[in-house]
């Protein structure tokens, strides 16, 4: 038994250390499974997709596929979930699967570009929201590094601290989404069309809009949809995470699904797929159509708090696996340490909140998107692909029977292969498309490869 799971209980562990605290329920799972969803995302990358395929039909096509994705990937967690209810979620599942190695290079890239990647885009875009709200001159970096530094404060005050704001935040942007729905199908007027002659003629003559336009949109589609699979990190501090992080994963994904496609369909219909495709910021046209530069200030405002929200999603649950790698032997032995009073992985969420500060200080949106996007879906794949191992190994074993009353992925192995497919097509794409910009992340997973060699000698596992 590895020292990760020796790290499930609650109370004080064989040695007399803390553990970490099972506090969290359905409902917690449920917003912490859609907090990690929706962030700034939806309400900027339908405009991205626009300007790759110019049909309203393809437009909601690639947010629909991306939805299906993200079901079937919900369904594959689920599973395993329940199969591997233990602390580091994805890792834990990596690692069972494959080899620590496999397991390391995801922790490895989840800390320096994915997950921190992630968080340092969703802070620079609240920096960019905060200046429009308030005037203030400060730069947008800096706004987000201080927002990132505030946020781990509070996560290192115990895991029902963070779980609050979360719940409360995420309340929050589920109403921001409801108000720009509701008012663009009672209060905005209607584009003429959703699809204009020149979008007709732009499809023809450039050809996007075909297999390469729509796998190319799937890339800020995926992005838009991605962070679901970080609820499993807490499976740890559930109550009963075999019966809570399923439902959570189930209802928030679908739940997402049709707020996605809602707000799609919105944007299209006030704006049309050209005026969709020629405005960076597509919620805040819609709201000003409809209430003038008040609508766009309040819309502007239920962003920022989406985009906090997002945040305080991330800070919650990556550390997780950090501390999981350490109780591994695979980490800095002090990140698997947790506060005797909070009983959370403080130095962890303190190491992962100063890299994206470093990280929003120092990138671009559009460059973090593309890395990040580049090697979070290779772990995707990978994961499905780890549930075929159990699955084989059940087999081998007799015990696959004995399971059946488990959550199953429905029609597998070939909804399984299909995401599977899916994610690493993603990836492939954004690397032929950006090759600077997901080079960078690609380049950060090989050096990986050689840091797991000096992390497994005993001078750095003991130190």
């Amino acid at each position: 038994m590895s020292n990760s799971e020796n790290t499930l209980g609650t109370g004080q562990g064989s040695a007399g250390e803390p553990t970490l605290a099972r506090r969290l329920g359905p409902f917690d799972a449920t917003m912490i499974v859609m907090g990690g969803i929706i962030g700034a995302g939806i309400f900027v990358n339908p405009s991205v997709v626009a300007r790759q395929v110019h049909t309203p039909n393809l437009v909601l096509a690639a947010w629909v596929i991306g939805g299906a994705i993200a079901l079937i990937g919900a369904f594959v967690y689920a599973e395993l979930a329940v199969l591997r209810p233990r602390v580091g979620g994805q890792y834990a599942y990596l690692r069972d699967a494959y080899h620590p190695v496999v397991a390391f290079l995801y922790g490895w890239t989840l800390l320096l570009v994915v997950q921190t990647g992630g968080m340092a885009g969703a802070a620079i875009i609240f920096g960019r929201y905060f200046r429009e709200l308030t005037g203030f001159g400060v730069p947008e970096q800096a706004v987000a590094a201080l927002t990132l530094a505030i946020l781990t404060i509070v996560n290192c005050l115990g895991v029902r601290a963070g779980s609050n704001l979360q719940s409360a935040l995420m309340l929050t942007k589920l109403a921001a989404i409801a108000l720009l729905i509701g008012v663009g199908f009672i209060l905005a007027t209607p584009a003429p069309t959703m699809a204009s002659a020149a979008s007709t003629v732009s499809t023809a003559s450039t050809g996007s809009g075909g297999a390469i336009g729509l796998a190319t949109a799937m890339v800020p589609v995926l992005f838009a949809y991605g962070g679901w699979q970080t609820a499993s990190f807490v499976s740890g501090e559930m109550r009963d995470p075999r019966r809570d992080l399923p439902r959570g994963l189930m209802i928030g994904v679908v739940g997402v699904i049709v707020l996605y496609l809602a707000v799609t369909f919105v944007c299209l219909r006030v704006l049309g797929v050209d005026g969709l495709a020629q405005t960076s910021t597509p919620a805040s046209e819609v709201m000003r159509r409809a209430l003038g530069d008040r609508g766009a200030r309040l819309i502007a405002l239920g962003i920022a708090i989406s985009t906090v929200g997002f945040l305080s999603q991330s800070i919650l649950t990556a550390p997780r696996v950090y501390y999981a790698m350490a109780r591994d032997g695979v980490f800095f032995k002090a990140v698997g340490s947790l506060d005797p009073r909070s009983r959370v992985p403080v130095v962890a969420i303190v190491l992962q909140g100063v890299w994206a500060a470093v990280i929003a200080l120092t990138g671009k949106y559009d460059q973090i998107l593309n890395y990040v996007v580049a090697i979070d879906v290779l772990f995707f794949g990978l994961t499905g692909a780890s549930l075929l191992v159990f699955r084989a190994r059940a087999r081998r074993a007799g015990t696959e029977a004995a399971e059946g009353d488990l959550v199953r992925v429905p029609w597998h192995p070939i909804t399984t292969i299909v995401f599977v497919a899916a994610c690493w097509a993603v990836s492939l794409t954004t690397i032929v498309q950006y090759p600077r910009n997901a080079g960078i992340g690609v380049g950060i997973l090989l050096i990986g490869v050689v840091v797991y060699g000096l992390w497994r000698k005993p001078l750095l596992t003991t130190g």
